[in-house]
């Protein structure tokens, strides 16, 4: 299947979540590094303003004493770290030549002094190789001939340990973030999708034969949608069942024409009445097998659950009075409490066809059992008559095949038994019984465990 194909048949709930997945992945780290950029900007800005005031407090406490002929500092600047050797933060006033006033934190270090005009910001490498910015401007002195260098620096390690805590913390909290977005986001489908989830359960039911109709109590959307599906659901039913009454009605309307039409044909000479007699004996089977199918196969999906041996206990009653008039003994046992999904008209047509067949093959006896198979429903009919070859059994179940012309019947019944079988999922099996005639087991899946009792 192609990558398209695939795309095209995700579902809903994963192209949402993939969609807010792609979206935390790219939005959340584009913040962060626009949010990172910004700290960093505003520290940096802080960082040299600071720099400046500094500067400024240093500026206005040098001055020159000319009986000394030396440069003087009369203010301190409020920050011990100044007075820390090699501490990282220092200043320095020099004339470019001999005359320097450094802060202590200096030792016996000196600043490079730059020639740029004016007050500049750069960076440096300072006593023990760290990295300084340093801020640095020109001044004159009253009574001093001479330009003097001002100059401040920092050290940025502090800045860059700012940057780097609220860096952590900051990438620490976005994936935090998309973490919760995405949890929340899968909630919010959950919920979202709920409605969908309802009426996927209520065509289930609706399947299995739970209910009759999906559920209508859904936001508007869907609820628009469910009133469609039933008003598709009601009219199928109503066809179905007009389709079964019509059929009922076509087959008992077919019966007398057709026997009339056999009656008459035997006033005919006898080359013309065995034409008739061939030409109605097509025409009954195929009236009998097509009506048989139209008035018993219903959709499976609108099959209601059925108790097996309620629905089947009107056939097995009249099945065991024919057999009594026979001298047939007729054996019937079936597990009670034991419900499956399929029609209760289409169950009775199923084992009363096997059973019809049966009753007129067999000897002395007949019988009929179900079982469970994990998940089937065996339902087996066995007889001790001639039973069947194997050739014989696969013409019995193709469409009209009769074993026996002398026998009564169409011969259509084990035909319809495997349509009817596989209308609901099942099959029909024919095989040898231990008695030496024919074991005929068909196969219907259980809507659920049987119960016990």
């Amino acid at each position: 299947m192609r990558l398209t194909e695939r795309l095209r048949r995700l579902p809903i709930a994963t192209r949402m979540l993939v969609s807010a997945l792609v979206l935390v992945l790219l939005v959340l780290p584009a913040a962060g590094v626009l949010l990172s950029w910004n700290f960093r900007e505003a520290v940096n800005t802080a960082f040299n303003e600071r720099l400046e005031s500094l500067l400024n407090v240093v500026i206005a406490g040098v001055s020159y004493d000319v009986r000394q002929d030396a440069l003087v500092t009369s203010r301190q600047l409020g920050d011990s770290r100044f007075d820390q050797v090699f501490s990282g933060w220092y200043w320095q006033v020099s004339d470019g030549s001999e005359r320097v006033l450094t802060s202590r934190s200096l030792w016996d270090q000196r600043l490079v002094v730059s020639n740029e005009p004016g007050m500049a910001f750069r960076r440096i490498t300072g006593p023990r190789d760290k990295p300084l910015q340093l801020l640095e401007r020109d001044i004159r002195l009253p009574g001093f001939d001479g330009v003097l260098h001002v100059q401040v620096a920092a050290d940025l390690g502090e800045v860059e340990a700012q940057v780097a805590r609220f860096q952590t913390l900051l990438w620490l909290s976005m994936m935090t973030l998309g973490g919760l977005l995405i949890v929340l986001t899968g909630l919010q489908i959950r919920w979202g999708l709920a409605p969908l989830r309802r009426i996927e359960q209520s065509l289930k039911a609706v399947e299995q034969g739970r209910q009759s109709s999906v559920e209508t109590g859904l936001p508007s959307e869907l609820n628009r949608l469910a009133e469609a599906i039933n008003t598709v659901l009601e009219r199928d039913q109503r066809l179905i069942a007009r389709g079964r009454t019509a059929a009922g009605n076509l087959a008992h309307a077919m019966k007398t024409p057709v026997a009339v039409l056999t009656t008459l044909a035997e006033r005919l000479p006898e080359e013309q009445q065995m034409a008739m007699r061939s030409e109605l004996k097509r025409l009954d089977e195929a009236v009998r097998h097509h009506l048989a199918r139209a008035s018993a196969a219903g959709p499976v999906a609108l099959g209601a659950e059925q108790d097996i041996v309620a629905v089947l206990k009107p056939v097995i009653e009249g099945v065991r009075r024919l057999a009594g008039r026979r001298n047939l003994v007729f054996r019937s046992e079936l597990p009670p409490l034991l419900r499956v999904r399929i029609d209760a008209q289409d169950l009775q047509e199923i084992v009363g066809n096997l059973l019809e067949n049966a009753i007129n093959w067999a000897q002395s006896s007949f019988s009929l059992t179900g079982t469970v198979e994990g998940s089937l429903l065996l339902l087996s009919v066995s007889d001790d008559g001639p039973g069947m070859s194997p050739e014989t059994r696969q013409e019995a179940l193709s469409r009209g095949g009769r074993l026996d012309e002398a026998r009564s019947g169409s011969g259509l019944g084990l035909a319809i038994v495997a349509e009817l079988a596989a209308l609901h999922g099942g099959s029909l099996r024919l095989d040898s019984s231990t008695e030496g005639g024919l074991l005929a087991e068909v196969t219907i899946p259980l809507t659920r465990p049987p119960s016990g009792g």
